[in-house]
């Protein structure tokens, strides 16, 4: 029984990655938006799934013009999708923005509590905004059954989709890196994230750090609900909610605020959460994320690199 458990390890590490990806995606908007604008934002789950719903809009409108489906090789989609996540990913950004002119910056010079109540509210908003136009039920982006294969020499299979889901994301973080570290709005930043009153005195725009930070942190959370989406080969209204918990454990984990920090708890709570599965039901993985999140919340408050 014991070898019999560490032969599926490897496997589980895989699938470990992929859903380290997609968490890391969705924990970096949030502690981009929590370390600039100061408050735990309840919404950004369900921002996510909007994202997600948007995508399916997004590609519907793509296959209607007779953009060709052919897909990539072996992957499961082809220009349309890919299309269809830049395109989500800009409108996500898009509607952040439009929320946070009409209701969060009314309410920024009050506690952050009232925030944080504004964001649970706009969260259960978006939850029944998305099932009142989709319904309850499962929607797809394409449907079929894609076979794994075996990488060789490792012996561990993957799905070309898989591939992607880890490509694409990693594709994201690094162009993230770039923007925060080559260009002057990725600097101001990361200026307005160590200290906001400083950064305006020395004459950084901060409604424009503000409004960057809505839109890069909302468009990773809509690309990470449709990399979900691929995943599971459906998405919910309740997507969002079901990945919230293991989003904020990751950014506790990895520091509130940093989103390096951010990368590696998404990877961290990813390979725990799968590989837990080995010795727990599936049914436990949320449990193993907010078992992590309490326990680093005892042992280190700020977090692997935390420096609030």
């Amino acid at each position: 029984m014991k070898i019999e458990v560490l032969s599926r390890i490897p496997q589980l590490v895989i699938y470990g990655i992929i859903s380290g990806s997609i968490i890391t995606l969705g924990a970096i908007g949030l502690s981009l938006t929590y370390g600039i604008l100061n408050f735990a934002n309840f919404a950004h789950g369900d921002i996510m799934a909007l994202g997600a719903f948007l995508g399916l809009i997004s590609l519907a409108l793509l296959r209607s013009l007779g953009i060709p489906q052919t897909p990539f090789g072996p992957l499961s989609f082809g220009p349309p999708m890919i299309l269809a996540i830049l395109m989500a990913m800009i409108f996500t950004g898009g509607v952040a923005i439009f929320i946070d002119r009409i209701l969060y910056r009314q309410m920024r010079r009050t506690a952050r509590i009232t925030l944080l109540i504004a964001s649970v509210g706009v969260a259960f908003g978006l939850r029944n905004i998305i099932q009142f136009i989709w319904g309850p039920l499962p929607q797809y982006y394409f449907k079929g059954i894609q076979l794994a294969r075996k990488v060789p020499l490792i012996g561990v299979k993957i799905k070309p989709d898989q591939i992607f889901i880890i490509g694409f994301a990693a594709l994201l973080v690094a162009i993230l890196h770039l923007f925060l570290q080559k260009t002057k709005t990725g600097k101001a930043m990361r200026a307005a994230s160590d200290n906001m009153e400083l950064a305006r005195v020395s004459g950084i725009n901060t409604e424009k750090v503000i409004l960057w930070t809505w839109a890069i942190g909302t468009a990773l959370a809509a690309g990470a609900g449709i990399l979900a989406g691929i995943e599971n080969k459906f998405i919910t209204p309740s997507l969002g909610w079901e990945m919230l918990l293991p989003i904020f454990a990751a950014v506790i984990l990895g520091g509130i605020g940093s989103p390096y920090g951010a990368m590696v708890g998404g990877m961290i709570i990813g390979l725990s959460e799968e590989i837990s599965t080995a010795f727990i039901s599936t049914a436990y993985k949320p449990g193993v994320a907010f078992v992590i999140m309490i326990a680093v919340l005892l042992i280190k408050p700020r977090g692997l690199f935390g420096v609030k």
